[in-house]
């Protein structure tokens, strides 16, 4: 019994490794190959999917040319020589761009406007000379393109807010320019439905859709009542449409926009108040006849105007009529 006390040693027969089975071999590996299969359908489905939703803001967003990447890049720059220059002695009141550098900006900019993806330097100098005589100010823009970080600058110690239908787009420009206040917008309008919307507009013009309201509550079709609660109590002194998409039958188009821009400008309880509403693409029909229809030709300003956009001076205040957008109770030369 001594010799039952030394080392013990355990024998673990081979066997007891191997699936129980012949068989289990092969079926386990046709079952594992099955598994891979549907991991790499799965994995390469997804790829083709975020890959298809790129494509796609890419399409409707192009990338900005290169003048207006250079201007992003000069955009901080603008604000440090503001700050400079004012310490200085030059700079303009109120807070806003001394005028040397807001013009240095603009010249930038609009020598860049030859290439197709930018607005023409035409329009960028007419726009920018509402800006300047009304900056630093509460300016609302619908649509984000290549030249969202000058209208930013221009406005230098104002308010600039961006809307946009991409919300990826916004994401990606609230990430390339920190501080940029950018919402994206629901539209729910195409412009194949163009003259239906303006007719049944005209109809709704002393009910829903009425000139002087409270967006927020609306139930106008062509009322944009989605957006941040706060926005709607900002007295807006410049308005710009130059978004949504409107170049083909199903792209959501502008009409929105600017109903929603003429009902901001006239809603505005200041007496005496007046808000500059620019209307870019003015050439297209719809762009055309909704501004005459609810902007009005009497409020067109010509001499900042030009063939591809239009400048309204659109008058608010508690003394205004409430009852119809224009003179004469409708549109002024409106077509469909």
């Amino acid at each position: 019994m001594k010799g039952l006390s030394g080392p013990k040693l355990l024998v673990v027969h081979p066997s007891s490794n191997k699936p129980l089975g012949g068989a289990a071999s092969p079926a386990m590996a046709v079952l594992g190959s099955r598994r891979r299969m549907w991991v790499v359908l799965f994995l390469a489905g997804f790829a083709c999917v975020s890959l298809g939703t790129m494509l796609c803001a890419a399409r409707d967003h192009p990338p900005p040319p290169v003048a207006a990447r250079r201007l992003a890049a000069a955009e901080a720059q603008a604000a440090t020589l503001a700050v400079s220059a004012r310490g200085g002695g030059a700079g303009g009141g109120g807070g806003g761009l001394p005028g040397y550098v807001f013009d240095a900006l603009v010249q930038y900019a609009s020598a860049g406007g030859n290439s197709t993806a930018s607005m023409p330097g035409g329009d960028v100098r007419a726009i920018a000379a509402v800006v300047k005589r009304r900056a630093p100010c509460n300016f609302l823009v619908f649509g984000l393109g290549g030249e969202t970080p000058l209208w930013r600058a221009l406005n230098h110690g104002g308010r600039t807010v961006f809307l946009d239908e991409n919300q990826y787009y916004v994401s990606h420009l609230e990430g390339r320019h920190p501080g940029l206040e950018a919402y994206d917008v629901v539209y729910t309008t195409t412009v194949r439905e163009f003259p239906d919307l303006l007719d049944a507009a005209r109809a709704a013009r002393s009910a829903e859709c009425r000139p002087v309201q409270n967006l927020l509550y609306s139930d106008c079709r062509l009322a944009i009542n989605d957006l941040p609660n706060q926005l709607y109590d900002v007295a807006w002194d410049i308005i710009l449409v130059d978004g949504p998409r409107g170049y083909t039958a199903a792209s959501p188009g502008r009409m929105s926009a600017i109903f929603t821009a003429g009902v901001m400008a006239r809603s505005r309880a200041e007496k005496g108040a007046e808000t500059d509403v620019l209307v870019h693409d003015y050439e297209r029909e719809v762009e055309r006849a909704c501004s005459r229809e609810f902007l009005c030709e009497e409020n067109r300003v010509e001499e900042t105007s030009t063939r591809s956009l239009a400048h309204f001076v659109v008058p608010g205040g508690r003394d205004l009529r409430r009852e119809t957008f224009c003179a004469g109770g409708g549109g002024s030369g409106a077509s469909t």
